[in-house]
C-alpha cells in the first residue's frame, strides 16, 4: 500500500502558542519517539491530555515520570506537543500528528470480513456506477465511523447500448450500457401524448450512432446530425433524443457524494467548534474545496493524509482527511474517495480501509 508522506511545514498558522520550530522524525532519539507515540496513541484513544505518570504505563521502555516530563518539555519546544492548560498533560500539535503519521505509524490490515463487505458494496452488477459508489461510500462511513466522500467519475467508456423505457405520461427512463457492462440510468421528461413508437425510434436512432463511441464523442456527432436530418425524424422523436442527450450534459467533473456528516458532530461540545464544522460541510456540499484536494491526490501514488492546516478547508476545524485516488485499467485517475474525521482519527485503521476501497473501486470502474 502506497502512503504519500507529507512534509512538515515550519510555522503552522493555527498551532497553539509557544511553538518555536518543528522537527523531523530522524532528529528524535528512541526515547523521544516512544514518548511522542504514547502521547498520540493516548490522544487517539481518549481525546484528552496525557500526563507523565499515565505514560509510564503506556510506553514499553522503563522511564521515570520525571524523565518523561523532561522529554515532553523537549517535544513541546520542538513544536510537536502542547499543554492546553497549566499543569495539565500534553496533546500533540498538528505537526506532532503529521510526524507520527509520516514516520512512526504502524498501519494495520483490513480484515477478511471488511474486504468482503467492501467488494460486495462496490460490485456494480445490476446497478449504475454511481449507485455502487454511493453504497461503497456509505459502508466506508460506517466502518470508519467518520464522514466519507467520493468524487464519482463521469463515464468515458465506449457505449454498447441505449434504450428508452416509458415510465408513464411525461416521463421516461434512459438506460445506457457501456461495453464493459456498466449501467447508467437517467429519468427524462417526454412530450405529453407521445406514442410508444417515438421511444423505439429514438432508441434505434441513438444505437446506430452511439455504439462503440464514448458519450461525449457521440453527442457531438448526433447534435450535428440532428440539424441535418431533423426533417426526416418525427418531431416528438427528435425532442426525446434531445432530452436524452441533455440528461448527460453539464457533468464535466463528475459527482460529489458525501455520507455520514453527522458523525463529525458526535464529539463536539463547543458552539465555536460546531460552527467551524458546519462551514466545512458547506465547503463539501459546494464541491469546490474537495475538487482542489482531488487535484492534489492526482499527483500522488497512493493514500494522502491532510491534517489541520495542510489545506485551508480544514484550518481551525479540528478535522483531518485521508484520501486516495482510484484509477482505471490504464492507470488513469478517475476520481478519489476519502474519510474526514477529527484529527484524532485512528489512522492505523482508516488508512488501509481507504486504500483498499479505492483499489476495489478502481477494479470496478476500470
Amino acid at each position: 500500500m502506497a502512503i504519500h508522506r507529507l512534509g512538515l511545514p515550519g510555522g503552522l498558522t493555527d498551532s497553539p502558542p509557544g511553538q518555536r520550530q518543528t522537527a523531523s522524525v530522524t532528529e528524535l532519539n528512541d526515547r523521544a519517539r516512544e514518548v511522542l507515540r504514547g502521547v498520540v496513541e493516548s490522544y487517539v484513544e481518549t481525546g484528552e491530555p496525557v500526563g507523565s505518570r499515565a505514560l509510564t504505563r503506556k510506553i514499553t521502555e522503563a522511564l521515570s515520570p520525571a524523565t518523561i516530563r523532561n522529554i515532553m518539555a523537549d517535544l513541546q519546544d520542538l513544536g510537536l506537543l502542547y499543554a492546553p492548560h497549566t499543569s495539565a498533560g500534553r496533546l500533540p500539535t498538528d505537526a506532532g500528528l503529521k510526524l507520527f503519521v509520516n514516520g512512526l505509524l504502524e498501519v494495520g490490515n483490513v480484515s477478511e470480513d471488511e474486504r468482503a463487505s467492501i467488494e460486495s458494496r462496490c460490485a456494480a452488477v445490476g446497478r449504475s456506477v454511481n449507485e455502487a459508489l454511493e453504497q461503497a461510500t456509505t459502508l466506508l462511513s460506517g466502518l470508519s465511523r467518520c464522514a466519507s466522500l467520493v468524487m464519482a467519475p463521469k463515464t468515458e467508456q465506449p457505449l454498447k447500448h441505449i434504450e428508452f423505457v416509458n415510465l408513464g405520461p411525461g416521463r421516461a427512463l434512459v438506460v445506457s450500457v457501456t461495453q464493459s457492462g456498466h449501467v447508467e440510468n437517467r429519468i427524462i421528461d417526454t412530450p405529453v401524448g407521445m406514442p410508444a413508437s417515438a421511444l423505439i425510434e429514438a432508441s434505434n436512432y441513438l444505437n446506430a450512432r452511439l455504439t462503440g463511441r464514448t458519450f461525449e464523442d457521440a453527442r457531438r456527432l448526433i447534435v450535428e446530425d440532428l440539424k441535418l436530418k431533423r426533417a426526416e425524424l418525427n418531431d416528438l422523436t427528435a425532442r426525446v433524443i434531445e432530452s436524452g442527450l441533455a440528461s448527460w450534459a453539464g457533468e464535466p467533473g463528475g459527482n460529489l457524494i458525501v455520507r455520514g456528516q453527522a458523525r463529525l458532530l458526535e464529539d463536539i461540545t463547543a458552539l465555536s467548534d460546531l460552527e467551524r464544522v458546519r462551514t466545512l460541510f458547506d465547503a463539501l456540499e459546494r464541491g469546490e474545496s474537495f475538487a482542489r484536494l482531488l487535484e492534489l491526490a492526482n499527483g500522488a501514488a497512493g493514500v494522502q493524509i491532510f491534517i489541520g492546516a495542510d489545506n485551508p478547508m480544514f484550518a481551525n476545524t479540528g478535522c483531518s482527511m485521508v484520501v486516495a485516488p482510484f484509477r482505471d485499467s490504464q492507470e488513469r485517475i478517475l476520481g478519489a474517495i476519502g474519510v474526514i474525521g477529527p484529527t484524532r482519527l485512528n489512522y492505523a485503521r482508516i488508512i488501509p480501509l481507504v486504500d483498499y476501497t479505492a483499489r476495489t473501486i478502481g477494479r470496478m470502474v476500470g
